[in-house]
């Protein structure tokens, strides 16, 4: 297939005239297909649906320890469920704090905490001249959000095959005392679905901050979310290499149930050092008095340990993966060859990642919104939703029926020739 850039004009404008008309008739069908944010179909929800059925009025409401999880009390969460998040993070129990439904507010909080009160004795963010958080992108719009509601300066951080550009986070965080954090996707990350190499991983471990209180952001939403059983990807456990090396305080883990039980009634968890624990739980004491511990329960005794929650991600792959596939083939067979687009196929997580020409991802992104096609805006995965190239687009395949996937992708690469033509034109 003849690669765009070597069209002559008056092919160009032919080709423009085609991809309008085929345009317009897609227009006609009046479609409403959204592959904005990567929420989970009503089928998926239904393969947790027995979660609902594990406790009754009947149940025996006691934890393994003698807590009535009915009442108040058991700040950091039940020990049956310190040990699943603990399994299914790849570290141990006594390093697990558990929250509410959200691995967000806990990531909030943490940041909250630092801003106002400072981390184990450190001045708080709020009375420095300068706080900066180092964010690889493309990245997660909601981290970046975060860091921007509290005014600290994001600092962009190229992405490669193997996780962020780690000489420059080296230089950053080893040279600059006002770099206080990092985000951190490790494993089919958001949005690209890449996983950081075991040499990233360690690097970040080796880290030598400048400041006392800097600390690693490692928000491991996806830890077990694999597309394929034979083709799965493993990361190194960054609480223990960071014991390893020395630097125990220096991360602070996140995960939850949000994608793997009920996004609005999950399990969240924090994983860090004994004395980041300690620190974090002064202010837990006065902010609550513990979380949904019947909720921590129920979760506890559905998915029983590491293996119940593999067997449970089975059947969520087996509806994510059709998904994906039909999504990445529709992308090979219409824009393979034409130099308007890169993606990178993922093995797990939630999105596809798309690059397309430089200068090009808002105009896509509204002429998909125009044929019913609503996509994640562009921008949103870099800092301030500014992307210096308008070049990256987040596809979430998740909450349409493969059907409509296939259809909404037939409108984003026509979209993306469209848009990609008309730039060649101008230029």
């Amino acid at each position: 297939m003849k690669a765009y850039s070597e069209l002559s004009r008056e092919e160009l404008m032919e080709l423009r005239e085609q991809l309008l008309a085929a345009y317009e008739e897609k227009k006609a069908l009046g479609l409403n297909l959204d592959m904005s944010r990567g929420k989970p179909s009503p089928t998926q929800l239904g393969v947790s649906v027995g979660l609902m059925d594990v406790i009754n009025s009947d149940s025996d409401m006691k934890s393994e320890c003698g807590i009535d999880c009915r009442n108040y009390g058991c700040l950091d969460g039940i020990p049956e469920v310190k040990r699943l998040m603990a399994e299914m993070m790849g570290t141990t129990e006594d390093h697990i704090f558990i929250g509410g439904n959200a691995s967000l507010t806990l990531m909030f909080d943490t940041v909250s905490r630092a801003y106002t009160h400072g981390i184990m004795g450190e001045t708080p963010w709020c009375k420095l001249d300068k706080v900066k958080f180092l964010c690889p992108v493309p990245g997660y719009d909601r981290h970046f959000a975060i860091t921007e509601h509290f005014g600290i300066e994001m600092i962009n951080i190229p992405m490669s095959e193997t996780g962020p550009d780690m000489d420059m986070v080296e230089e950053l965080v080893n040279s600059d005392p006002t770099v206080k954090g990092i985000w951190c996707v490790p494993k089919y990350s958001n949005p690209q679905g890449i996983c950081y190499s075991d040499e990233t991983v360690r690097r970040f471990a080796n880290l030598r901050p400048a400041a006392k209180d800097f600390r690693i952001f490692w928000d491991n939403a996806y830890v077990i979310h694999h597309l394929y059983e034979d083709n799965q990807v493993e990361i190194l456990d960054i609480i223990g290499e960071c014991e390893k090396a020395g630097n125990p305080d220096m991360v602070f883990e996140f995960a939850s149930t949000s994608k793997v039980s009920f996004p609005g009634s999950g399990v969240s968890a924090m994983a860090t050092s004994h004395a980041n624990l300690e620190d974090a739980k002064k202010h837990y004491t006065i902010q609550t008095i513990g979380n949904d511990k019947v909720n921590q329960l129920r979760h506890a005794r559905y998915f029983k340990n590491l293996d119940g929650l593999k067997e449970h991600m089975k059947k969520h792959a087996d509806f994510m993966r059709p998904k994906f596939e039909t999504t990445l083939k529709v992308l090979e067979e219409e824009l393979d060859g034409l130099g308007i687009g890169s993606w990178i196929k993922p093995l797990g997580g939630y999105f596809i990642s798309f690059d397309a020409m430089e200068g090009c991802a808002k105009a896509i992104v509204a002429k998909c919104k125009e044929a019913g096609v609503i996509l994640t805006g562009a921008g949103a995965t870099f800092p301030y939703h500014n992307d210096p190239k308008d070049s990256n687009i987040r596809i979430a395949p998740s909450f349409p029926t493969p059907e409509e996937m296939h259809q909404a992708t037939e409108i984003f690469v026509l979209c993306v020739k469209l848009v990609s033509v008309q730039k060649l034109l101008e230029s």
